[in-house]
């Protein structure tokens, strides 16, 4: 099998490589009509652009990828559910309900190349192991992983985060060797890396994309009391104690989406 004018494309840069996974990035959008054009010129110089993962397949790795994300695959590929059994099913259905992400995400084997639908945000490629093994990643951030890397969810420390923090009752976590993409409203140069060793961070807003499973996460008010917290200005903070690493994005809200239209060519 061969595959011409696409990675091979002058209009396309591959701008990250890792395990089964590659990152293309289209520097300009060639479709747009006389209208949109000066948009889509702008855009790019803003480095708003498409970008899509490819994933190759060797017969032996299988990938998972986000309910919905596939865009087209070539080869002899099967795609299956990833189910072991009915404990596995209602464990995945039970998770899927409490972390916010799809319930069932399908698994693809096979020989071939799988690619995924493009996106206007940045792709982070990163392995479970640098962040000390297992990885907590905010909501509506995972995009696919080699089917090596195992998925469940972790309760936060206190059930008030929930309403209170703008965080969920429930995060994923990623655990074991192997890729993970996620998608991120900041490019993987602008994230802030945080090595805590038995240490804290506070953070005023939902601006962690991933961190380390076995850091205790709570969501509590900026100061001791109801009314340092008011004169602070701040009213309540997510915090971060323990050893481990947190990825932050400086500049934008992971729930920030520049594109509405998502997965759209």
């Amino acid at each position: 099998m061969r595959i011409y004018n696409f990675t091979d494309n002058d209009d396309v840069d591959i701008v990250a490589r890792q395990g089964a996974f590659q990152v293309i990035e289209w520097k300009r959008d060639l479709s747009v009509d006389y209208g949109g054009a000066a948009a889509a010129y702008f855009a790019s110089e803003m480095n708003v652009r498409r970008r899509q993962v490819v994933c190759t397949l060797d017969g032996k790795t299988g990938i998972t990828v986000q309910a919905g994300a596939m865009q087209w695959q070539a080869g002899h590929i099967q795609a299956t559910t990833g189910l072991k059994g009915v404990g596995d099913f209602l464990g995945k259905m039970a998770r899927g309900a409490v972390t916010k992400e799809s319930a069932i995400k399908p698994e693809y084997q096979g020989v071939g190349v799988l690619v995924l639908e493009p996106t206007y945000r940045h792709i982070l490629l990163i392995d479970p192991m640098q962040m000390g093994g297992s990885m907590t990643v905010n909501d509506g951030l995972f995009y696919a992983c080699e089917s090596t890397v195992q998925q469940r969810a972790v309760m936060v420390s206190r059930p008030s985060a929930m309403v209170a923090g703008g965080e969920g009752l429930f995060n994923l976590a990623l655990q074991g060797q192997g890729t993970v993409a996620l998608e991120s409203p900041v490019p993987a140069s602008e994230l802030v890396t945080i090595d805590l060793e038995d240490d804290e961070l506070k953070i005023d807003g939902n601006f962690a994309i991933a961190w380390t499973t076995g850091l205790q996460f709570t969501v509590e008010r900026s100061g001791k009391t109801l009314i340092g917290s008011a004169a602070s200005g701040e009213g309540l903070v997510n915090v971060y104690r323990g050893s481990g690493r947190v990825l932050l994005a400086p500049v934008a809200s992971p729930t920030f989406n520049p594109n509405a239209g998502t997965g759209t060519a």
